[in-house]
């Protein structure tokens, strides 16, 4: 009925579903990042497996690779922001409590 090929392929292709949902579902971006880069490696897979190793190799590398590096140093770069932001209000806070205490 299926050989082991095509089951695996199913297999996949399922796995593939999931990573769709899982990627719109989750909130963390870095969670979202990590489901991406798998999405990528499992459609390099499937390429191989449909006899088209051009198509693979691109995926493996465009898809799973430099997408998800520069998805990465997005991340860094936000977490940065978001860290400058935070040492900015609570150098405000402290001016405001400072300028408090000299006028009582």
């Amino acid at each position: 009925m299926f050989d082991a090929t095509t089951l695996l392929v199913w297999i996949l292709l399922g796995f593939l579903i999931l990573c769709a949902i899982a990627s719109t579902v989750v909130k963390s971006l870095l969670t979202t990042t990590l489901i991406y880069m798998s999405y990528g490696l499992v459609m390099s897979i499937i390429w191989l497996f449909l006899e088209s190793p051009d198509l693979a190799g691109t995926e493996a590398a465009v898809g799973a690779g430099v997408t998800t590096i520069l998805f990465f140093v997005t991340y860094n770069k936000i977490k940065a922001l978001d860290r400058k932001k935070e040492e900015a209000n609570k150098k405000s806070e402290s001016e405001i409590e400072e300028k408090e205490d000299d006028n009582t």
